[in-house]
């Protein structure tokens, strides 16, 4: 263990590679460590990421590898089990007993997506069935759609969904009840309201061919956007004492970070889904851009004293000053 990396990127998705790269591209000593399993290795492809549209998940982070191993970065496939010490000082353990010691460490293992537990739904999840319009949107235009959601953002994500279809039904699936005023935004906007429980999704060759109910019927879609939940994938960051931003609509314990990335450790950088970022890929490449900029110039800091560029500080409770 007498190599020191200057940074130890922890997680291989969009966040992770994004970081790699800008840090490989610095010339600075970067090791990635990858557990795999990506939330969205299920989506027929990344949509709306200019160059990469329509591109497979699974072949853009192959790409990504590669270009990477162009600079001089290597991915090792490995689950983090611990990270312990202070800035310039980190161990990070692997499952499996091996260490690896780095100056400053970057989070980025993601989230785990939670759709409603519906019998049918995980076998179409990521393609007919979806949790972004931005996404996926462009591959359900003008077909037959459903938004199974309740409370707030029920009629956000219909009216949203609205964009791409003109037959669109939102299925509260009897949780929650519809202001009037919402109701009337809904119904200005032609969307239908159905408030029956959901019993099932049902698929044709692989894609929804209809929403079964409770009470025996049937409605045929061709799509549906689900709300889900995001929660992170294990408790790297709560072990390590990263401090935790407010929950909120989407992620339930997002890790806080102030507009440099920075948590309120020393030297602990996150990216990505793991921050409560909006769950699209162009958007988590761009945090791992970010927060590998960061790094690099806390490095530069930290060896040559240039201060870094202005920027908020968090504080020991998490909040930005």
């Amino acid at each position: 263990m007498d190599e020191i990396w200057d940074c130890i990127v922890v997680g291989g998705g969009a966040a992770g590679l994004g970081a790699g790269l800008v840090l490989g591209r610095a010339r600075r000593k970067t090791l990635l460590v990858d557990a795999g399993g990506q939330s969205n290795l299920s989506a027929h492809g990344v949509g709306g990421l200019l160059g990469h549209d329509g591109r497979p998940p699974a072949e853009l982070y192959a790409l990504g590898r590669d270009e990477l191993a162009t600079y001089g970065v290597p991915v090792r496939s490995g689950e983090v089990s611990d990270i312990t010490g202070e800035a310039g000082h980190f161990v990070v353990r692997l499952h499996g007993g091996d260490e690896e010691r780095a100056r400053r460490v970057l989070l980025a293992t993601g989230m785990t997506y939670l759709p409603p537990a519906i019998p049918g739904l995980a076998e179409l999840w990521g393609r007919s069935v979806f949790h972004c319009p931005f996404c996926h949107g462009w591959e359900a235009r003008d077909q037959p759609l459903a938004v199974l959601a309740d409370g707030d953002r029920a009629t956000h994500l219909a009216l949203l969904l609205r964009c791409w279809s003109d037959d669109i039904v939102l299925l509260t699936s009897g949780r929650g009840e519809l202001s009037n005023d919402e109701r009337a935004r809904l119904c200005e906007a032609g969307i239908a309201i159905d408030e029956r429980p959901v019993a099932a999704l049902e698929a044709l060759d692989g894609e929804l061919s209809a929403v079964a109910f409770a009470d025996g019927e049937r409605l045929p879609r061709a799509g549906l956007l689900a709300a889900t939940v995001m929660r992170q994938r294990d408790r790297l960051a709560e072990r390590l004492g990263v401090t935790a931003a407010a929950p909120g609509p989407v992620a339930e314990d997002p890790v806080g970070v102030d507009p440099l990335c920075r948590n309120s450790i020393p030297g602990v950088f996150a990216a990505g889904d793991l921050t409560g970022e909006m769950p699209q890929v162009a958007a988590a490449i761009a945090a791992g851009s970010r927060a590998a900029a960061a790094v690099v110039q806390s490095l530069v800091a930290e060896d040559y004293g240039s201060p870094l560029p202005p920027g908020n500080v968090m504080t020991e409770q998490g909040r930005v000053r």
